[in-house]
């Protein structure tokens, strides 16, 4: 089978390799058809883990596939259905595992692609349980968004920020993947959205797709614009994933008693908080990570509904590295797709 390796910091290569072995007791083997593209496969790709991991290392950290063959005791699906991963290899005994919450998961093996081999190869053998089938009428590239763009934002709006109907949001960097998702599941709940963008062409793409008020945090401060446009009182929730300098201004728009929530940290892991101004403001900020298995299910739900993710650019595995360059620039507006 083809795979694609990471065999040093930006350095990537395409080889074949043994197919795995067949799926054992509760496995199964996954034929992937695409991958979607992160920043977390571009952290990894820089070189940026945040824990020991072994090169070579197949790269992949978010896809869909069908499945080839079923181990014994595996009846929820069947060669040739449509399905997505699960992106970490969760152990499945502790008590969030046995919940659903693999995000909590006590024993965790890695993530795919980042910590140990992920999705960009032909074939993978992995537990049933790790496996979401695609509901009818979902394409495998549109499905290949759901573990961690849609989930990622599916767990960030509602376990965590308990976003509700009506309310104001904040979402920083529209374009990107998951910011381009959290637009549109604001939106459908019927929330006011406020969304900051790198340059004007971004802006009119974040409109079209629903956004309230877009901010070119390039030649405005998101901070004055938001305050304004919510006549001083500050919003409900801010969707944060960039960190860095912008974070403090994030809290400086929430209203009393506000919501942030984080998953990233793409413009710098560091940031200093005054407390006075959180426990006085009395905000509330929420990490979070990753989602529940049940996220998936419900994003795949809403994607079969209508609710497609935006696609900005497809590329056949050869051209992976690419897809890399297209997130690196910050031209992306939406989600990059390898097909296989």
């Amino acid at each position: 089978m083809r795979a694609l390796r990471l065999i040093a910091d930006r350095q990537l290569e395409l080889v074949d390799l043994p197919d795995p072995p067949p799926p054992g007791d509760g496995e199964v083997t996954v034929r992937i058809k695409a991958v979607a593209l992160n920043h977390l496969d571009l952290w990894g790709f820089r070189g940026m883990a945040f824990a020991k991991r072994q090169m070579p290392l197949v790269v992949g950290a978010e896809a869909s596939g069908e499945i080839a063959a079923v181990g014994a005791g595996v009846a929820k699906v069947k060669p040739g259905d449509k399905v997505v991963m699960y992106g970490a290899r969760t152990c499945g005994t502790c008590p969030a595992c046995r919940e659903g919450r693999d995000n909590l998961c006590e024993n965790v093996g890695g993530i795919m692609g980042f910590h140990i081999d992920g999705f960009a190869r032909d074939l993978v053998t992995m537990p049933a349980r790790l496996v979401v089938p695609v509901p009818e009428g979902v394409s495998l590239r549109d499905a290949a968004c759901a573990p961690i763009a849609f989930g990622t934002v599916e767990h960030m709006l509602f376990d965590n920020a308990k976003l509700k109907p009506g309310e104001t949001i904040l979402v920083h960097a529209g374009g990107s993947g998951i910011g381009s998702v959290a637009i549109k599941m604001a939106k459908a709940l019927g929330c006011t959205v406020i969304t900051t963008v790198g340059d004007d062409a971004k802006a009119a793409k974040a409109k079209a797709l629903g956004a309230d008020h877009v901010i070119n945090y390039k030649t405005e401060r998101f901070e004055g614009v938001t305050r304004k446009l919510t006549k001083k009182k500050g919003v409900d929730v801010v969707f944060e994933h960039v960190g860095g300098e912008g974070f403090n201004g994030s809290l400086l728009v929430l209203k009393r008693g506000g919501r942030l929530v984080t998953c990233g940290s793409t413009a710098g892991p560091t940031v200093t908080i005054n407390l006075m101004q959180l426990f006085q403001q009395q905000y509330k900020i929420f990490g979070s990570f990753g989602c529940s298995m049940r996220n998936i299910r419900d994003c795949l739900s809403k994607i079969a509904a209508g609710m497609a993710p935006i696609i900005d650019s497809e590329f056949p595995l050869a051209d992976f590295e690419q897809g890399l360059e297209r997130i690196e620039s910050r031209q992306v507006f939406g989600k990059v797709i390898v097909h296989f």
